[in-house]
């Protein structure tokens, strides 16, 4: 399938991202909007937002849908925490989101270089809303107590599709581990919001998604996104389908009705997009 419905075709003016690209790059950093090829950076580059992607951008998995390397990645750099810190507040950033690609060549995973991340965010912005989005840290619960313990507001760990397509999708990842990461999030810090996200079009049915919905529910997932997957490079995987905007809201408001305090739902909803505003929305809630 390669014709875009007409629901998914956008323009932007490229003109407002090269002031925050030049931040970035002053301070050697990369964002999961660029690594991963996103397509609302123009619109959340302009406003300004990002997620911070820390830990290098060469990832040790090969998922069929991320456009992001998979290669041997260099060490952790120990200034990386100081240096987003410091872009956050150049920026003038009230809710920061900070990523990184997954890497099980640490014993840790990465867990230290998030806490470490988060903060020095604090330092620099103590008023800010901070999120995380992290990998599965192979289901090692010391990593995930590790990134808890910096106490950010949000913690994100993505489900990204349903079991059944693991194999095809996620081949080194586990549904069952990515389960039970969230669910320890919610079970040993039950302040820090926890949050998740799915992607359709890559062959699912109606009835496995309600199934994911029903488990996060279940292993205590507050927020959740889901967004239509989008082909971001010939050696991705295809789209099978592109989901109608219809059936985007009435899995909203399936997910509403299970007791989601605040659900993202539609072609363009990417796991960080308006971050912010979903995070205040579930804290009203």
């Amino acid at each position: 399938m390669t014709r875009l419905p007409h629901w998914l075709r956008r323009r932007h003016s490229l003109s407002e991202l090269h002031e925050l690209k030049g931040k970035l790059r002053h301070h050697s950093l990369s964002t999961v909007c660029e690594e991963a090829r996103c397509p609302n950076k123009a619109e959340c580059f302009s406003k300004p937002t990002a997620t911070f992607m820390i830990l290098g951008a060469k990832c040790t998995r090969n998922c069929g849908f991320c456009s992001v390397e998979s290669d041997a990645p260099m060490p952790p750099d120990a200034d990386e925490p100081r240096r987003v810190a410091i872009a956050a507040k150049e920026m003038g950033l009230r809710y920061v989101v900070v990523t990184s690609v997954t890497r099980d060549d640490l014993p840790d995973g990465g867990a230290r270089q998030f806490a470490n991340t988060i903060r020095e965010i604090r330092r620099e912005l103590p008023e800010a809303g901070i999120e995380v989005l992290t990998p599965d840290f192979g289901g090692n619960a010391e990593s995930i107590e590790g990134v808890l313990s910096a106490l950010p507001d949000v913690f994100n760990h993505n489900v990204e599709t349903v079991p059944r397509l693991y194999d095809t999708v996620r081949p080194q990842a586990d549904y069952a581990r990515s389960l039970g990461v969230l669910r320890l999030a919610r079970e040993t810090h039950p302040d820090v919001k926890t949050k998740s996200g799915l992607m359709l079009g890559l062959g699912e049915t109606h009835a496995e998604v309600i199934d994911v919905l029903r488990d996060l529910r279940e292993a205590g997932c507050e927020l959740l996104t889901i967004g239509q997957y989008l082909r971001p490079a010939k050696g991705n995987l295809p789209v099978v389908e592109y989901v109608e905007p219809s059936v985007f809201e009435a899995l909203r408001e399936e997910a509403l009705a299970m007791g989601f305090s605040f659900v993202a739902s539609g072609p363009f909803v990417r796991s960080s997009m308006n971050a912010e505003e979903m995070y205040a929305e579930g804290q009203r809630k």
